[in-house]
């Protein structure tokens, strides 16, 4: 991984697009984004693309859409599993959060598998909060549920 070489958040580029879909595939392996849906939102939504960098390789991306009337959603954070519990996801998530303040969101939602404890009390310390009624069923599809989460700005 990064061995010696210090870690950097920084925007996206578009020369990031491969690394990050290898960081999906390892973050999410049973259901990473495929190619053409990260590319699409990369070019959507590259104002709001934050990545883990040490100069050589990616270890963490962050992605959300821009504000629609004055909510966001969080549509993506990864960390490469070999440096998760470090303190990574909360440095992205922060910078995204006082990025999406600037540009005028009230309220962030985002969806979280419903057994990722490790997420969801990092999402709940960013002062996120659950939907009542707890996990949808089937929220991406049979089998697929899904907490949701929201945080008011």
């Amino acid at each position: 991984m990064s061995g010696e070489r210090p870690l950097r958040i920084r925007a996206v580029t578009e020369a990031d697009l491969p690394h990050i879909v290898r960081l999906d595939a390892d973050a999410f392996p049973h259901g990473p984004y495929p190619y053409f849906v990260l590319r699409q939102l990369l070019a959507a939504y590259a104002d709001l693309v934050y990545v883990v960098d040490d100069g050589t390789d990616l270890y963490g991306y962050v992605l959300a859409t821009s504000p629609n009337d004055a909510q966001s959603w969080v549509l993506s954070l990864a960390i490469t599993p070999g440096l998760r519990g470090k303190g990574l996801g909360r440095q992205l998530m922060t910078k995204l959060l006082g990025l999406l303040r600037t540009k005028g969101a009230h309220s962030v939602r985002l969806s979280v598998e419903p057994r990722n404890d490790s997420a969801i009390a990092l999402y709940r310390s960013l002062g996120f909060v659950p939907d009542p009624g707890g996990p949808r069923a089937d929220y991406f599809g049979p089998g697929e549920d899904r907490l949701l989460m929201t945080l008011t700005l």
